[in-house]
């Protein structure tokens, strides 16, 4: 009886801890799996970084502007890839998403996923959209259908849009 009620307390120690780990997420702003090997979301917390490296995420594109030194401390720490983009949120440049799409290509070359992220995953739906329509040839109507789920475009996020494709277009 004894090893029954041992047995019982472990399996209900490790199935409330995998419950733990996916809702450990749930309130990670705007969280989305874009594809197998990229995520994006808002701004980790500390908590949220650690569980997503559990969960496989080796590299870390931060879009968000101003001194990021702390986050890059943190990510040192954990041991994850670390890369800031400035990304003005009047003004996104088709610079920033050149070296969006460079930073992911060189990640995609190694193990693990790859977090892009931002304060509210607004820039970083957008980077990730146009990166999985120009760089991995997805579907522009499944890509732009997850990036309206985080939020609908402005004008300034529209017409970056429409210029970093036309880029591209011509790049081709």
């Amino acid at each position: 009886m004894k090893f029954i009620y041992i047995l019982v307390s472990i399996i209900y120690i490790f199935t409330n801890a995998g419950h733990a780990n996916e809702s450990s997420l749930a309130d990670l702003e705007n969280y989305q799996m874009n594809t197998q090997k990229m995520v994006s979301s808002g701004l980790p917390t500390q908590q949220h970084f650690e569980q997503l490296k559990s969960f496989g995420v080796a590299h870390v594109i931060d879009l968000i502007p101003g001194d990021r030194t702390e986050e890059a401390s943190l990510m040192k720490t954990l041991t994850l890839n670390y890369h800031n983009i400035q990304v003005e949120w009047k003004n996104p440049t088709i610079e920033n998403f050149n070296e969006y799409a460079l930073k992911m290509n060189e990640f995609n070359q190694q193990d693990g996923k790859i977090l892009t992220h931002c304060r509210l995953n607004w820039r970083g739906a957008v980077f990730t959209y146009l990166y999985r329509v120009i760089h991995l040839n997805e579907n522009d109507e499944i890509a732009k259908a997850d990036m309206l789920k985080i939020w609908q475009p402005d004008e300034t996020w529209q017409k970056f849009i429409n210029e970093v494709k036309i880029n591209s277009d011509k790049n081709q």
